[in-house]
């Protein structure tokens, strides 16, 4: 029987340039963003401008997480206490987290078997918020297109959590792009990686203007490239509360030539993901979750569900997989683990029952992908998943 005896966890070394990157500022002693010589830009200043660029957006704010970065987005656009904020009902906990951080009411929307928000069920709940966090949970988009076709209709505006989606497009335009504000994370698990980390992006000066004095200033606008004209912060100044969440010089640093590699990062990614899913395309019992063609994802995770299985069916499949050295994360079990939660468990927002997103997310099973797997071990990796998964099936039949 083959085991996997690889690490779901380890990522891939820093590259020399990053580590040489962040030796320089250590030697210089300069962590803090504004603190700076004379005629020195910083990096976090330089990340900002490159990843605008990137992402095809005016102006960029590094702070300390994508988190942060969620919280700070729903600040900028006036989110009151006790407002309601669209949110999909599959994502992962910061999302509702960052909602409840400021007070405000997650207002879950269904999701569909792509694991996309369900426009049916937007359209029934946008009448009751101006306001939608829309969570491109494990890289999956939906049609953008008709997203926006509804939320303009309906006066609502966007906030894209590009967690998982940095680099990814819909119909070429990148993520991040389709909505007022996109949000993004550097976290170890995310698609470059500095520990922690989050990037805003906007193309509007005054909620960046917001942002940026969200993030603690203290009055340095200036020293921001990536940002409106300093007329932009006349009232951002007096109006807004100083909430430190900038990113220091050390993360930047490392951040910077990690963005240069990215699509080379997800090119390796998806030639990964690709082996396992035509790997597990003919498994019996097991439904690979559909792409569009406008879609360019990226794939550092893979989700496949498991519909109509029983909760000791799913359990003895994941367990089958992590007695062979496969770490399979399932977002239907009882308790919270890790990463891994699901609706009904946060106690911090009001209950609300999910009944279509129910069948979906109790079948739904997640694993990484790092870079560290070799082809061959993605390839092992699906031979095992669906030798368990087949295995079960051929269980029930023989009673």
């Amino acid at each position: 029987m083959e085991i996997f005896n690889g690490s779901f966890t380890q990522q891939e070394p820093l590259s020399q340039e990053a580590i040489n990157a962040a030796l320089q500022v250590l030697h210089s002693g300069r962590l803090h963003r504004y603190n700076l010589k004379e005629g020195d830009a910083g990096e976090v200043a330089l990340l900002e401008v490159e990843f605008a660029k990137r992402v095809a957006s005016e102006f960029c704010l590094a702070v300390a997480s994508g988190g942060y970065a969620l919280a700070t987005a729903l600040r900028a656009v006036d989110v009151k206490p006790g407002q309601k904020v669209l949110t999909n009902a599959f994502t992962l906990a910061p999302v509702p987290g960052a909602i409840a951080s400021i007070n405000a009411v997650p207002l879950l929307v269904e999701v569909t078997e792509n694991l996309t928000i369900d426009f049916d069920d937007l359209e029934v709940k946008a009448p009751q918020s101006d306001v939608l966090l829309l969570s491109h949970m494990r890289g999956h988009i939906c049609d953008m297109d008709k997203l926006l076709q509804i939320t303009n209709r309906h006066g609502i505006k966007v906030i894209e959590d590009c967690a998982h989606t940095m680099g990814a497009s819909w119909n070429k335009k990148p993520s991040g792009s389709y909505g007022i504000i996109g949000c993004f994370s550097t976290q170890t698990y995310k698609h470059i990686n500095s520990g922690e980390g989050g990037l805003i992006t906007t193309n509007d000066p005054e909620i960046m203007a917001k942002s940026i004095a969200l993030s603690g200033s203290y009055m340095m606008f200036e020293k921001h490239l990536s940002a409106p004209d300093k007329a932009h912060f006349d009232v951002a100044k007096y109006e807004t509360p100083n909430i430190s969440g900038r990113m220091d010089q050390l993360r930047a640093a490392i951040l910077r030539p990690q963005l240069k590699e990215l699509d080379n990062q997800i090119a390796r990614w998806n030639e990964r993901y690709m082996i396992v899913e035509s790997s597990l395309r003919p498994v019996e019992g097991l439904q690979i979750i559909e792409r569009q063609t406008e879609e360019n994802f990226v794939g550092s995770s893979f989700q496949f569900l498991l519909l109509n299985r029983s909760y000791a069916e799913i359990k003895a499949i994941v367990e089958g997989c992590k007695s062979r050295g496969v770490e399979l994360k399932w977002f239907g079990q009882d308790e919270p683990i890790g990463f891994t939660s699901k609706y009904d468990t946060w106690k911090y927002i009001p209950f609300q029952k999910m009944t279509k997103s129910d069948r979906i997310i109790n079948s739904i099973l997640d694993m990484r992908l790092p870079l560290t797997f070799s082809l061959e071990d993605c390839k092992l990796i699906a031979t095992i998943i669906g030798q368990e998964v087949e295995r079960k099936k051929l269980f029930e039949r023989n009673g």
